[in-house]
């Protein structure tokens, strides 16, 4: 079995910038989603084994093609267990992020691995986020949580018009499969990168990241 350091060899492999603290909060993300996850299921147990590659690298795929300056806020719709959320608040210190789930012993797990992490740039509230009146953001994340169509209804009122990051800003999204149907039906337009191309796994075939511009 690898240790977590070795493990965390495969973020490292892609990203090589992080700062000590970065890399112990990274690195404490594996034993605190264990210990969690054993008590409130929020990771499948063959993928708990592989949280480096299927969850932390698969959230910071976001982070190769968004560079969210300080101040940037962002909401993560349907955060379950907190990702793509917490991976990209650890690469993005002086982002804003808020961290919104129906199920609220999902975000119990959220705020105590953000608690025994020592991550500070993370709200969390219990909400459906069509219920979220009087707030705006820059970027509405997600991943797998409901097709693109019903994404977009969501996200779309509670995101500023912009450009500010390098790219427009709107909804990013994390999907799997073929898409084609699914994007026809949400009526949008999106640009699609084939996380593959970003990092070369074997995992990460068939998957993409899906970036609809709030015009």
């Amino acid at each position: 079995m690898e240790s977590t350091p070795q493990k965390l060899g495969l973020i490292l492999k892609y990203f090589s910038e992080f700062t000590d603290e970065q890399i112990a909060q990274l690195t404490a993300l594996e034993e605190l989603y264990k210990e969690w996850n054993a008590k409130i299921n929020v990771i499948s147990r063959k993928d708990i084994e592989s949280i480096y590659l299927h969850h932390v690298l698969h959230s910071l795929s976001i982070a190769a093609i968004a560079d969210f300056r300080p101040g940037t806020q962002v909401i993560d719709i349907g955060c379950g267990g907190g990702f793509p959320g917490v991976p990209l608040a650890i690469f993005f210190p002086e982002t804003e992020f808020h961290l919104v789930d129906s199920i609220a012993k999902k975000l119990k797990v959220v705020d105590a691995v953000c608690e025994g992490a020592g991550i500070k740039n993370i709200s969390t509230q219990h909400t459906r986020a069509e219920d979220i009146k009087n707030r705006k953001f820059d970027f509405a994340v997600s991943r797998a949580v409901a097709p693109l169509k019903d994404l977009w209804t969501w996200a779309a009122p509670l995101i500023r018009k912009g450009t500010n990051n390098g790219i427009a800003q709107g909804l990013i999204c994390l999907k799997g499969g073929d898409l084609n149907q699914e994007i026809s039906e949400s009526g949008l337009r999106p640009k699609m990168m084939p996380i593959f191309k970003i990092f070369p796994e074997e995992y990460f075939q068939e998957k993409y990241i899906i970036h609809a511009a709030r015009n």
